[in-house]
């Protein structure tokens, strides 16, 4: 059974960082486009990081550019999410999602898997 387990959640100040972890288990992911995704209360889920395996290149959402930094271990099927400069409009549930082995995208419909979610808080 295929399951995306996210950590590393929490609340923390505006300015501030936190580093979330997508450990994938079930199948490998090393050639799948592993993703991040989140969903504010009363909003839509949208997209916020994907990175292939196949050295195309890495997506970012347009605000979270510069403060995100998405990465994967292969060898331990896990992506992270690196978020530096939080602000409070960043407060979500981020969600971890996988593709099966073809190229994934922006859209959630493009992925296969999905982890539970982590929540998120930044207080301004």
């Amino acid at each position: 059974q295929v399951q995306l387990v996210e950590s590393g959640g929490g609340l923390v100040q505006a300015g501030g960082s936190l580093r979330l972890s997508c450990a994938a288990s079930g199948r490998t992911f090393s050639s799948s486009t592993m993703g991040w995704f989140r969903q504010a209360p009363g909003k839509e889920r949208e997209f916020v990081a994907l990175k292939n395996w196949n050295g195309w290149p890495t997506l970012y959402a347009d605000s979270v550019k510069g403060r995100f930094t998405i990465s994967r271990e292969n060898a331990k099927n896990t992506v992270y999410l690196q978020m530096n400069s939080l602000k409070p409009e960043d407060t979500a549930v981020y969600y971890c999602a996988a593709t099966r082995e073809r190229v994934g995208g922006r859209s959630p419909q493009l992925y296969d898997y999905w982890g539970q979610g982590t929540q998120v808080t930044v207080s301004s």
